[in-house]
């Protein structure tokens, strides 16, 4: 897909958790295509101690209302100075970039989106596509604590929603891979973002159930072309850049010690 440096503009900038915000961004020109799973690289202004620019998942498209929107965990001097982004601001952004999950071809089935943390990003416009389709999506949503869920009314709204926290104060207590929607139903695709080592035990549950799985992996991306090699991934055909043959990977292509 043909990528493009835009400006565009802040619509709002909402709190939606702990340490967590939403971007709404718009354009005076029609925003490109983009698909579930890409990406885009943000330029950080104002900050000097950022020099690159912010790999972000793409958390909704809306052609209708020409809107991108971005959610972003606060956890640097980059991020914390998106946090002070009011209405009317510009964003400076690359996109779209990478590669996006695989949507399916038969509207019979059963996906299972899994997230964990802010790793839930890109998996409203997922569910989003998948019921355009006619496919209803369930969602696994897992957090160390109830303050960690965000944005659960949005994804209620595109399709059934469970929820794991580790303390146990909201859904079923323990990790994503404890839940008893695993044993009680029956999937047959499951897509997944969020830590490793969750992903890695998901990718586990997959393979152990016979189901196919697509992981979304978040390496560290600084240039969102495959330029400066900060991203590479050891896969089963030799190392590739993952901001740009992924982020999102068949786990039959990793070389993941499944």
């Amino acid at each position: 897909m043909k990528k493009y440096i835009l400006d565009l503009t802040v619509r709002d900038n909402v709190s939606v958790g702990k340490q967590m915000i939403l971007l709404r961004l718009t354009a005076d020109e029609p925003l490109p295509e983009m698909l579930p799973g890409q990406f885009v690289e943000v330029r950080v202004d104002q900050t000097p101690t950022v020099m690159l620019r912010r790999p972000i998942s793409i958390h909704y498209y809306n052609k209708e209302n020409n809107e991108l929107g971005l959610l972003v965990q606060l956890v640097g001097d980059g991020t914390r100075w998106m946090a002070t982004l009011k209405a009317g601001d510009t964003l400076n952004l690359v996109l779209p970039l990478g590669n996006g999950f695989t949507l399916p071809t038969d509207t019979a089935v059963r996906p299972l989106l899994i997230g964990g943390g802010v790793g839930v990003a890109p998996l409203p416009y997922l569910g989003m596509k998948l019921k355009e389709m006619g496919v209803e999506p369930t969602f696994l949503l897992g957090s160390r604590t109830e303050n960690e869920l965000v944005q659960i009314a949005e994804f209620e709204k595109v399709g059934r929603v469970f929820i794991t926290t580790e303390n146990g104060a909201v859904g079923e207590q323990g990790y994503v891979t404890q839940h008893s929607v695993l044993v009680k139903e029956q999937f047959d695709q499951v897509y997944t973002c969020g830590p490793k080592p969750m992903m890695v035990a998901v990718a586990r549950w997959a393979k152990g159930a016979g189901v196919a799985c697509e992981v979304s992996l978040e390496n560290k991306m600084a240039c969102g072309v495959g330029a400066c090699l900060c991203c590479v991934e050891d896969t089963k055909e030799g190392n590739v850049c993952v901001c740009k043959e992924g982020p999102v990977f068949s786990i039959d292509k990793l070389s993941w010690q499944i």
